[in-house]
């Protein structure tokens, strides 16, 4: 019984150490793999713009459940081209979506102009409230170019509740939520101005 033990113990020494062995060897290409992608997202974002620093590892995290509406850390990654900022790409997320939170990645220069937004995770209904995916419907482009202003703060909500922006046939709760989030995050920009930078 003790030996069975023992050789129960030993494979399981053996099986984390390889284990560790393996991540240490792979994690480094892992890392690099992660920071190709977000580049490409930053890059689809907030196209045509040159920066010298890297906004994945310049950031600033926030929580402010009473903004946000969730604990989730929303994150700011700074963009900067000679130590100047040129913009700041988001991520932030609707929490009220139909099926649970979407995940939303957003670009706006220093003047609070939206150069893109995209949707990187949820669970909407397939056909329905994943039209929000720029590889299903080009929606998420309307915000393209979009500023949030004292004069237009009431305009920021879907066709349907009386403001500027599409919904869906049959989903409208998708549609809200994301512009809602949007609106939210471009107003906290717009209160915290340059200290977004420091």
């Amino acid at each position: 019984m003790l030996r069975a033990a023992a050789w129960l113990t030993l494979f399981v020494m053996i099986g984390i150490s390889l284990l560790l062995i393996t991540k240490h060897f792979t994690q480094e290409n892992i890392d690099k793999a992660e920071q190709a992608a977000i580049k490409k997202t930053f890059d689809e974002v907030m196209p045509n713009v040159t920066y010298s620093n890297q906004p994945y590892l310049d950031t600033k995290i926030v929580v402010d459940k009473a903004t946000f509406n969730t604990k989730e850390p929303i994150t700011f990654y700074r963009v900067r081209n000679n130590n100047k900022p040129v913009g700041l790409i988001v991520k932030t997320l609707a929490p009220d979506g139909y099926n649970g939170k979407i995940h939303i990645i957003m670009a706006v220069t220093p003047e609070g102009k939206i150069t893109g937004v995209r949707i990187i995770s949820h669970k909407e209904t397939p056909g329905l409230g994943d039209k929000i995916e720029l590889k299903k419907s080009n929606w998420i482009l309307q915000f393209d170019g979009k500023y949030l202003t004292p004069d237009n703060l009431k305009s920021w909500k879907v066709k349907k509740d009386g403001g500027k922006f599409d919904q869906f046939t049959g989903a409208t709760i998708t549609p809200r939520a994301i512009v809602k989030a949007i609106k939210t995050t471009l107003d906290y920009i717009n209160k915290q101005g340059d200290s977004l930078y420091e």
